[in-house]
């Protein structure tokens, strides 16, 4: 019991720590709220809901986006991107220069506009920083109709010098392209909306703090945090966080299967005990109390062992990194991350399992000793 309880206790914090990774360097895509429209695609940021949302408390920063997906060429090759426009607020301050892996996370060079893309997306385009042939973005002109010169006509289109390779994670690389929103604006054929404002806060994105700002906004704006801008990225991580907590407990009951066996014989082995207590007038009740507070007492000892050695490997593994990761990854240790409801829900867990054993075993004492 004091094997398996510890395991849990390892194995879920091992997972938060690599989810924890995970939320890092998603934040640096994902702000900590996003404010979009209710209805239609882009917006003007402007009234006085917008003038006061930079004087909220716990507010740093706000950033204007205009995100599309959008048509891509560069010397000959073709592709589609999810182009995000950004103002010079971000360009200044986000961290997607610390995901750099060629070139410099720049977006002007003087008064030449720059693109960063992921490195997933240079690769299908074979763009590299130091290159000088120019990446050209498409997206079809507002209220265009299809020309007599072709298609390719009703297209609107910018170039853009590539300023350097970006790598956030597999999924976002594949279609990552970051360039100043003037130029976005200007392919897109608007002038002063924006898809997005993104906002930058000083601790967590509570309840109560999306609740303030959405009431300041009105029913015309949604206010999202990082777990609803990805909702099925959160809930994949929840179930595989459950899945993993289940079958580590199937494990631990496989290990109580002991405690059954031992408790068995041990109602075996009391046969006369028992029929002795019978005699002096303990009823049924009394006696499978004896043997359920036996079997729990032994559980509750596991227990309490595994949860003492499980956090206290946890804890030195997050201080020192003890168990190291093999060679090919960034990190250097096993991250760790200690939940304190994960030690909470394992002492339950292995608790009722400790309660359930014993039980099952105390019910055989009805059929000894004439119980």
């Amino acid at each position: 019991m004091a094997v398996g309880t510890a395991a849990l206790i390892l194995i879920l914090s091992v997972f938060n720590g690599f989810n924890r990774i995970i939320e890092e360097n998603l934040s640096d895509l994902a702000p900590d709220v996003l404010v979009t429209a209710a209805h239609g695609k882009y917006f003007v940021p402007e009234g006085p809901a917008f003038d006061a949302l930079s004087d909220e408390p716990g507010v740093i920063r706000i950033c204007s986006v205009l995100e599309e997906q959008v048509f891509v060429s560069y010397a000959g090759r073709e592709g589609l991107a999810r182009a995000k426009g950004v103002d010079g607020t971000y360009e200044r301050e986000s961290g997607l220069a610390e995901h750099v892996l060629e070139g410099e996370f720049s977006l002007h060079r003087g008064d030449v506009a720059q693109a960063a893309l992921g490195s997933g997306l240079a690769y299908k385009l074979g763009v590299r920083p130091h290159f000088t042939d120019p990446l050209v973005l498409y997206y079809p002109r507002r209220g265009a109709r299809i020309p007599l010169a072709g298609p390719a006509a009703a297209l609107g289109s910018v170039r853009l010098s590539p300023s350097c390779l970006l790598s956030v994670s597999a999924t976002a690389d594949e279609e990552l392209l970051v360039l100043p929103i003037a130029q976005m604006r200007s392919l897109l054929g608007l002038s002063k909306e924006v898809s997005g404002l993104e906002i930058s806060l000083d601790g967590k994105a509570d309840r109560r703090t999306l609740g303030r700002l959405q009431e300041l906004l009105g029913p015309d704006f949604l206010v999202r945090d990082r777990a609803r801008q990805n909702p099925d990225l959160y809930r994949m991580m929840r179930y595989e966080k459950l899945a993993v907590y289940l079958i580590l407990l199937f494990v631990v009951i496989i290990i109580a299967t002991n405690i059954l066996g031992s408790l068995s014989m041990l109602v075996i082995e009391k046969e006369d005990d028992i029929r002795t207590l019978r005699a002096l007038g303990a009823d049924d009740l009394l006696i499978r109390r004896i043997f359920i507070w036996e079997g729990w007492l032994v559980s509750l000892s596991g227990l309490l062992a595994g949860l003492v050695i499980g956090i206290a490997l946890a804890l030195l593994q997050q201080r020192f990194g003890i168990v190291k990761m093999p060679g090919g990854f960034l990190l250097q240790a096993y991250p760790v991350v200690l939940q304190a409801g994960d030690v909470l829900w394992t002492a339950l867990g292995v608790a009722a399992i400790g309660i359930l054993i014993s039980s099952l075993a105390a019910a055989r004492s009805k059929a000894t000793g004439g119980v």
